[in-house]
């Protein structure tokens, strides 16, 4: 089993810490498109998320991660009414070479040539199904393989039609994309199916990089108090995260705070309805990770600008950049 980095011994990051942990509050805020240079931990934030996560209760060796026995599900079929297990969330690669057959799922040959039976092979959307699909290099991600998840993100499920096989299953996760930006743009229609948007860097300051060498070197070398230490921790972020999901639909808002999240779109000039739905979603999971019963201004001014961040119009005029347009607009509506 691979021993991945403690969340909370990550040093700074910490709104894209905030990002994931709302996502695992309320899955249904969106995936998480994280910007930055290379070597700033991205790709360490993401997979040290599996000691946060709650585990699932699925069908015993459903590859779909059904939560319960269903006619719909191909290999529950098969499987005995009650077997349950719990297990991890999922959180899987979807690396940048992969093919169409590998993403979707295929014809399964082995079966096929060896009992002439036509078998389906589920892919990485199946996999991912109540977990998290993690794109490093997001923005170089082939034109067709993007196409796929658009049409999976929209619906909420994969239909696989090929050689004469025709098989559909649910498909609902937490898209997580990396990038570098110098590297290329990402499509406007997957940028929009993000939720939330990080700008990360390297730590700025001398006692923080020396801090970061100090905790990797303690990991590598599998220094045992350093991970009981940090696995407390995360452990302690995880128990909060099971509060927020649970009181998550109690949380309260009022028409002063939707006023303030369509003025706050308006004024940013972000396109359609998803900015005010993915800002109240936000500011709900918040609210919920704090242990408040309704979500007040400060809530909105904590997630404005990474649900706002990526929403904006171009402006070919406009030197200052997206994240400084947004502090400008949320400090002018909402206050310091």
């Amino acid at each position: 089993m691979t021993l991945n980095f403690p969340f909370s011994a990550i040093v700074g990051q910490q709104t894209m810490k905030q990002a994931l942990i709302l996502t695992a509050i309320d899955p249904f805020i969106g995936g998480v498109l994280v910007f930055g240079e290379r070597g700033t931990g991205k790709s360490t934030i993401v997979r040290s998320l599996t000691a946060l996560l709650p585990e699932i209760r699925a069908v015993k060796g459903c590859p779909y991660n059904c939560h319960q026995v269903t006619e719909e599900c191909p290999y529950c079929e098969d499987i005995q009414k009650g077997k349950m297990e719990k297990k991890s969330t999922p959180i899987i690669d979807l690396p940048l070479g992969s093919t169409e057959d590998r993403v979707v799922g295929s014809l399964n040959l082995e079966i096929a040539l060896s009992q002439g039976k036509k078998s389906f092979e589920p892919g990485l959307l199946a996999y991912a199904n109540r977990g998290y699909l993690y794109i490093d290099e997001v923005n170089l991600l082939e034109d067709h393989i993007v196409d796929l998840l658009l049409d999976v993100a929209a619906s909420g499920e994969n239909l696989v039609e090929r050689e004469g096989l025709s098989v559909k299953h649910k498909s609902r996760f937490v898209l997580v994309g990396s990038g570098n930006p110098e590297e290329g743009e990402l499509r406007p229609q997957l940028l929009d199916r993000f939720g939330l948007s990080v700008e990360v860097k390297s730590p700025n300051t001398l006692p923080e990089r020396i801090e970061v060498i100090k905790r990797r070197t303690k990991f590598d070398d599998k220094n045992q108090e350093f991970l009981n230490f940090w696995a407390k921790e995360d452990l302690k972020i995880r128990r909060k995260i099971l509060r927020a999901q649970k009181r998550l639909c109690e949380v309260e808002s009022t028409d002063q705070i939707l006023e303030k999240c369509a003025e706050l779109c308006m004024e940013l000039g972000a396109d359609g309805l998803r900015g005010e739905l993915t800002l109240l979603r936000a500011a709900k999971a918040q609210a919920a990770f704090e242990n408040k019963p309704m979500i007040d201004i400060g809530h909105l001014r904590k997630v404005a600008s990474i649900c706002m961040g990526h929403r904006l119009r171009k402006d070919p005029l406009d030197d200052v950049g997206s994240s400084v347009r947004v502090e400008k607009t949320v400090e002018e509506i909402l206050g310091k």
